[in-house]
């Protein structure tokens, strides 16, 4: 979007230097500091890939929860993403967000990374084309796409502070591909890693943020920190840096800035070319009067309806033994697994979300399969490290009655300074505590649903007071890691174990001692119901799946396992998962597994049940879209934008060393490249759908192919077309594919763009998978 520079320049004439520099960093958590005399209203900035959050992270600020970044590019589908990107768009539009901290675009070098739920694949054609497409389609609603996190972010384990060190080719050609496509497409915003890379820190890396973003790419919007990584002065403002985030005390810039330049540490020209990159965001945004507005968007009322259908077209069918999905309505289903109870509808970290609601697959499947089929419910194991939330429909604020709890902020005095009704049993504060605040408290009153042991827990870092009727528990519970958001996804947790009546309110009160100036406060109140021992409760599952006509299992990863700031130590899935799954496999020949998770697992009982469903982490219509697909009112439309290996026998480590340096030794040969065909057990690409294709022709003409298939099944379906190019100097790797659709019989010929970076050579290779290529030119 071109601006009238002249109208910036005029306004950075306008400015004194202490202006110019204090406007590079944030006025606060969330925002940029406004100019009213020269027109510039404040800039509101907001995480996240999966919805925008906006600059409240609680319940009073619910968001659309979106499929998972992993969902969005099984689809393979950058019209898709497109239409996605629009769409967190109008919400942002909606919430009087500026700037939106997505996509993110660093890659699946590891299947360990903790965060790849939030990005898109393990191959950079696929990623780049995904994230170019949300780019565009946030951008065509008047919100700045922030691309992220650049570069060689592809690890949680000490993301503050390792350094990747990536030889230049595969930095070139792999990892910094995504964001050379994102910037060329017109990204106006980008935002540089903490980590280091080849020995530089990224926020000081001159030679990729000025000689290559900058100037070789020709970026002309704002580079923004990752918050908190700005750590120096004059060296992070001449490598190329030109935003500070957050604002808050003890901040490198600012003051400490306006001394440098006048030291002659730091050029002014400098300092201009950053405020002008301030102001052209700003006038692209519509914060700058003088400028054109975007034109209006707001979230449509059928944003819901169209959650559901992205969330069922990612799904990916890895198998389906003898035609076992579509689902025909059983007289009796025997739904079984944790997830099925306490689903995982997004993962953790600032990707995080407040959806209005959450869609169970328990609910979706009653509404799918109506009143004539019997459905049973059974967790059959648990495996998750933490409780839930306390459901807020056994919980009664004590002053008002209603739903939840009471929230109070407490002096050293003990006096009251505020108190509010919140409908959550979780709370997470970055700024918004009044000033005095010495303690906060949350007060309830529960009233059990059954007789037996109940269990409570106190779950944060800090100092608490907890009490469930007459017991009482003081407990000081620490984190072991370093990493903030491992205080909000994995704080430690103390249980208090009372026996209750039911229906019998009793008091719960928790309270927490707090400290001025603290940075991230999380802390909430956990809860399980009275439940068998788990070898009974795995016991009674499997005599569920025998009595029925069909077990479906829903197993998969929670928010203790896929998130921010922490990578994974196994794919195995958790707790006792894999005996539950084999176990019910063997009692009901007709077991349909479905999959929720945003990265992939290893599945050793894969052959031993009819069929598997990748439903990813599906956002806030999940069950309704996992329900949709089995029971074939939806085709599982996606592939695996990721390779799943059988084991983690050669996987590659997320893990630094010693030194902190994390070695990329294997250059480009990470994903299918890394792989031999006996260590995958479902390669890249890779998905059935519920009908056949045949691949007819394949023809190479100016950098495009045309592929013609014919839909040979007996249903409408969605064939994703994937061509692949090698040569004698080039592994085989992507180079293009594109979405059909045909009616049963119906021939359809694709055109598939072929990476404009192939060398000339190449054979092409076209088919359904990497391990499935049917032609050849």
């Amino acid at each position: 979007m071109s601006v009238d520079e002249s109208g910036l320049r005029k306004r950075l004439a306008e400015l004194t230097l202490e202006e110019k520099v204090h406007l590079l960093s944030g006025a606060d958590f969330w925002s940029l500091r406004p100019i009213p005399r020269i027109g510039l209203r404040k800039v509101v900035l907001s995480d996240g890939p999966s919805g925008i959050r906006g600059t409240a992270w609680d319940e009073r600020s619910t968001s659309l929860l979106f499929p998972s970044p992993t969902a969005l590019a099984a689809t393979w589908d950058p019209e898709a993403a497109e239409r996605v990107g629009r769409l967190n768009g109008a919400q942002a539009r909606d919430k009087g967000v500026h700037v939106q901290l997505a996509p993110t675009i660093n890659l699946h070098r590891t299947p360990l990374g903790g965060r790849h739920f939030e990005n898109y694949s393990e191959d950079p054609l696929l990623t780049a084309r995904i994230g170019v497409g949300f780019v565009k389609g946030v951008q065509s609603a008047g919100v700045a796409a922030t691309v992220k996190h650049f570069v060689g972010n592809d690890s949680e384990t000490d993301r503050m502070s390792y350094d990747a060190t990536i030889d230049d080719a595969t930095l070139d050609a792999v990892y910094m591909r995504p964001f050379e496509d994102a910037v060329k497409a017109g990204a106006w915003a980008v935002m540089a890693a903490y980590n280091r890379v080849n020995g530089t820190t990224m926020t000081e890396n001159k030679a990729l943020l000025t000689d290559v973003l900058k100037e070789r790419w020709g970026f002309d919007g704002v580079l923004m920190s990752d918050w908190t990584a700005i750590r120096s002065t004059a060296a992070s403002a001449n490598a190329g840096m030109d935003l500070e985030m957050p604002g808050m005390p003890g901040n490198a810039w600012r003051d400490r800035l306006v001394e440098a330049v006048s030291g002659a540490e730091v050029a002014e020209e400098l300092i201009d070319d950053k405020v002008l990159r301030i102001l052209r965001l700003a006038a692209r945004v519509g914060a700058l009067e003088g400028f054109p507005e975007p034109a209006p968007v707001t979230t449509p009322p059928d944003a819901p309806a169209q959650l559901r259908a992205l969330a069922a077209r990612a799904c990916v069918l890895l198998r389906n033994e003898g035609g076992a999905l579509p689902l025909n309505v059983p007289r009796r289903l025997a739904l079984i697994g944790p997830n099925a109870v306490r689903f995982s509808a997004q993962g953790g970290g600032s990707a995080h979300v407040n959806p209005e609601h959450v869609v169970s697959p328990v609910d979706g499947l009653r509404r799918a399969l109506g009143g004539d089929t019997e459905l049973t419910v059974h967790a059959g194991v648990y495996p998750h490290e933490r409780l839930a939330a306390l459901p807020l429909d056994m919980a009664a604020d004590p002053e008002t009655g209603e739903p939840g709890v009471r929230l109070e902020f407490i002096d050293a005095d003990g006096a009251i300074l505020d108190s509010e009704h919140r409908e959550a049993a979780r709370f997470l504060f970055f700024e918004g505590v009044p000033e005095g605040t010495a303690q906060i408290v949350v007060r309830t009153r529960v009233t059990p649903a059954a007789d037996g042991v109940h269990t409570f827990a106190v779950a944060g870092v800090g100092e608490y007071d907890v009490r469930v009727a007459d017991a009482a528990a003081t407990v000081n519970l620490a984190l072991a890691g370093g990493d903030p958001v491992e205080a909000m996804m994995r704080p430690p947790e103390h249980r208090v174990e009372v026996e209750l009546a039911a229906g019998r309110a009793v008091p719960v009160e928790l309270r927490r001692a707090y400290r001025a100036g603290s940075f991230l406060t999380a802390f909430g109140i956990g809860y399980h119901a009275p439940h068998l021992p788990e070898d009974e409760e795995l016991a009674a599952a499997v005599e569920a799946a025998r009595a029925a006509d069909v077990a479906v299992v829903i197993v998969g990863t929670n928010d203790d396992v896929e998130s921010e700031g922490f990578d994974r130590t196994t794919l195995a899935l958790p707790g006792r998962q894999d005996e539950l799954v084999s176990a019910v496999a063997a009692a009901n020949p007709r077991t349909v597994v479905v999959v929720n998770a945003g990265a992939p697992v290893l599945m050793p009982w894969r052959d031993e049940v009819a069929a598997v469903l990748w439903a990813w982490l599906p956002g806030q219509e999940g069950g309704d879209a996992i329900a949709d697909v089995l029971t074939g009112a939806a085709e599982p439309g996606g592939r695996l934008p990721t390779t799943f290996p059988v084991s983690e026998d050669g996987i590659l480590s997320p893990t630094p060393g010693e030194d902190g340096t994390l070695p990329y030794a294997e250059g480009a040969a990470i994903g299918y490249r890394h792989y031999a065909p006996e260590q995958v057990a479902y390669p890249f690409g890779h998905g059935l759908g519920y009908t056949a294709w045949e691949y007819e022709s394949l023809t190479v003409v100016d950098g495009t192919a045309e592929v013609t298939v014919r839909n040979t099944g007996d249903r409408p379906g969605r064939e994703v077309v994937q061509c692949y190019a090698s040569s004698d100097a080039v592994p085989l790797r992507l180079a293009g594919f594109a979405v059909a659709e045909a009616a049963a019989g119906e021939r359809v010929t694709v055109r598939v763009p072929l990476d404009e970076r192939l060398p000339g050579g190449c054979a092409v290779r076209a088919g359904r998978s990497i391990a499935d290529l049917r032609l050849t030119a």
